[in-house]
């Protein structure tokens, strides 16, 4: 049972890996808000990306209530946001997560990757 979990944190772990690498895909190096604001597609493929993170990180909560990933409840709470308030989800609420919150997030799972390799 220790190992199925371990497996099903890491697959949690992978799938926001993932997600923050197709959102930093989707935007060019020089990231402009006033094009973002403009690219409904590049919008709602980054939406989509956060709404899977919520999901994860949801699961990981679930099996991990102390796991090491601050601001984890807001990410769920967002995800939750998106899909059942979308008509009120911001463009400069999303471009402030992937461009302020991100960067924290991906580093926080990448050691929490490294750790979980370890054991």
């Amino acid at each position: 049972m220790a190992a199925k979990k371990l497996i099903d944190r890491l697959a949690c772990l992978k799938d926001i890996e993932q997600s923050i690498a197709e959102i930093n895909d989707f935007l060019p190096l020089k990231r402009d808000f006033y094009v973002f604001q403009k690219d409904l597609k590049t919008r709602k493929a980054i939406e989509r990306n956060i709404e899977i993170i919520g999901e994860a990180m949801d699961r990981l909560l679930k099996a991990y209530p102390d796991i090491k990933i601050s601001d984890s409840r807001k990410i769920v709470d967002t995800r939750n946001r998106i899909i059942h308030g979308y008509d009120s989800v911001s463009e400069d609420v999303i471009w402030l997560i992937v461009n302020k919150y991100l960067p924290i997030l991906e580093n926080e799972v990448r050691i929490l990757q490294t750790e979980i390799n370890e054991e």
